[in-house]
C-alpha cells in the first residue's frame, strides 16, 4: 500500500513538470517572434533598394553637372561690360556669341587661304581660315561641284578692327536694333575665330540673304555641311538662341563629329554645349 501511494506520488510530480515546461515554451514562443518574421517586417525588398539607389544616383549626377556648370563659368573671366571672356579662343569648339567674347587682341597664327572660288580680290584678309577649316572648306566646295553646284567663298576671317568698321556702319546706316540683329559687336564675331565662313552661289555672288536656301547651293549646304565638319551656325526660328536671325550661308568649323550631332539633333551650338538656357 505504502510502495503505491509512493508510485502514484511520483508520478503526479513528474506531469506538473512535464505541464510547466510546455506552458514555459509556449509563452517564450508567443513572446519572441522568428528571425524570419523579423526581417520580412523590417528589410527592404530588392526592388526599394534599387529604386533607393537609383535616385540617390540621379541626386549626385543633378549636383556634379551643376557643380561643373558653375565652375565652368567661375573660371571665365568678365569684362567692364559684363561679357564673359572665352579662355579657349584656339579650340574648334570654342563658343563666340553675344554673351562670350573673345580676349583682347586674339588673332589666330595658322590663318591660311584656302584653294576655292572667292569673290574677294586676292590678298584681301577675308580670304583666310585657319589651317583646319580652310582643308575643310576646299573638301567641302569639290562635294558640292562633285554634285554639279558651284559654290563661291564670300567672307571669312575678320579681324577685331575690321569688325568694329562694319558694327559702326551698321549702326550709322541702319540704327542700333538693326545692327545688333544681323551684325556683331567687336570682340564677339565668329569670324574672328577663323573659323567660319560665309558662301554664297556663284550665280549670285553677292546675295547673302534667307533667300540663298531656295537656290540648290543652299540647300546642298544645309543637308551636307555637316559632312565635311561645318554647321549652318545661325538656323531658321533659332535667333532667340543664338541672337542672330537665320544666315543659310553663314557656316563654322567644329569638327566632322559634333557638327554631325548638331545636324541631326537640329539644336545651336549654344544648347549643344549646355549654354542655353
Amino acid at each position: 500500500m505504502k510502495e503505491k501511494l509512493f508510485v502514484m506520488l511520483l508520478m503526479g510530480t513528474i506531469l506538473v513538470g512535464c505541464q510547466q515546461e510546455n506552458s514555459t515554451d509556449k509563452d517564450q514562443k508567443e513572446e519572441t517572434p522568428t528571425v524570419e518574421n523579423n526581417q520580412q517586417e523590417e528589410t527592404p525588398s530588392d526592388q526599394e533598394k534599387n529604386d533607393q539607389q537609383e535616385e540617390q544616383n540621379k541626386a549626385e549626377e543633378a549636383s556634379t553637372t551643376e557643380d561643373k556648370n558653375v565652375s565652368d563659368e567661375e573660371e571665365l573671366k568678365v569684362d567692364e561690360n559684363g561679357l564673359l571672356i572665352v579662355d579657349n579662343p584656339k579650340s574648334v569648339e570654342v563658343i563666340v556669341n553675344k554673351q562670350r567674347r573673345l580676349p583682347d587682341g586674339y588673332e589666330p597664327t595658322d590663318l591660311v587661304e584656302p584653294n576655292v572660288s572667292f569673290y574677294a580680290e586676292e590678298g584681301d584678309p577675308k580670304r583666310q581660315l585657319r589651317q583646319i577649316a580652310a582643308t575643310a572648306l576646299e573638301k567641302l566646295f569639290e562635294g558640292a561641284k562633285a554634285d554639279g553646284l558651284e559654290l563661291v567663298a564670300v567672307s571669312g576671317y575678320r579681324s577685331y578692327d575690321r569688325q568694329k568698321a562694319i558694327y559702326e556702319n551698321n549702326v550709322a546706316q541702319n540704327g542700333q536694333e538693326h545692327a545688333d540683329k544681323y551684325s556683331a559687336r567687336p570682340g564677339t564675331s565668329e569670324h574672328q575665330t577663323g573659323l567660319a565662313m560665309d558662301v554664297a552661289s556663284a550665280a549670285l555672288v553677292s546675295v547673302l540673304e534667307p533667300s540663298f536656301i531656295q537656290t540648290e547651293e543652299g540647300q546642298w549646304l544645309e543637308e551636307h555641311a555637316h559632312e565635311y565638319g561645318f554647321i549652318i551656325r545661325y538656323p531658321e526660328g533659332k535667333d532667340d538662341i543664338t541672337g542672330y536671325s537665320y544666315e543659310p550661308w553663314h557656316v563654322r568649323y567644329v569638327g566632322k563629329e559634333i557638327a554631325t550631332e548638331v545636324y541631326e539633333q537640329q539644336t545651336t551650338l549654344e544648347e549643344f554645349f549646355g549654354l542655353y538656357p
